[in-house]
């Protein structure tokens, strides 16, 4: 007995749900470690906000490698577990540590292009393959990341004083 069996979803259309799922898995494990060594590493400044914010985002990927693998599974798949096919899978590859604050920013907003656009190629699947689910599961993430997104891109923009007063407020 498999789960797939109840679902009502076509088996052949699933198969590409679960390799779009499969490749977002690996994308996610290796940006979850990049995570974790940003945490470890930042310097500077922005220390306290940082090292906040990146231990907010290594927890949040490491609820959606869960919900990843375990949304394989009710498909019928097993997930990959070795991190050695995930650093082969991933189009997202190892960061080395970075001493510069823009320059882990850069690396961030660039994995979350990646992440964002895998996002979208397996609610697309998912949606043609009548996998609700699914489509709920990337509209989900969606949301979340393009929101981090604008909020990354508006840390790392300079605000133009001149004429504004804003500093005698």
């Amino acid at each position: 007995m498999r789960t797939l069996d109840f679902l009502g979803l076509d088996e052949s259309k699933v198969k590409g749900v679960v390799g779009g799922l499969s490749q977002l898995l690996a994308d996610f494990q290796v940006y979850y470690t990049n995570l974790r060594g940003f945490h470890w590493n930042v310097r500077g400044k922005s220390f306290f906000v940082m090292h906040a914010k990146y231990e907010e985002l290594y927890n949040d990927a490491a609820e959606k490698i869960d919900e990843l693998a375990e949304r394989i599974l009710q498909l019928g798949a097993v997930p990959e577990s070795k991190f050695s096919e995930y650093l082969k899978q991933s189009d997202i590859r190892e960061q080395a540590p970075v001493e510069r604050g823009r320059e882990a920013r850069e690396a961030l907003l660039g994995w979350l292009k990646v992440l964002i656009a895998k996002e979208r190629e397996v609610l697309s699947l998912a949606s043609e393959s009548g996998d609700e689910v699914t489509v709920s599961l990337m509209s989900d993430y969606l949301k979340g990341q393009e929101k981090m997104l604008w909020m990354l891109v508006a840390y790392g923009t300079r605000h133009d004083h001149d004429g504004c007063k804003c500093e005698e407020k």
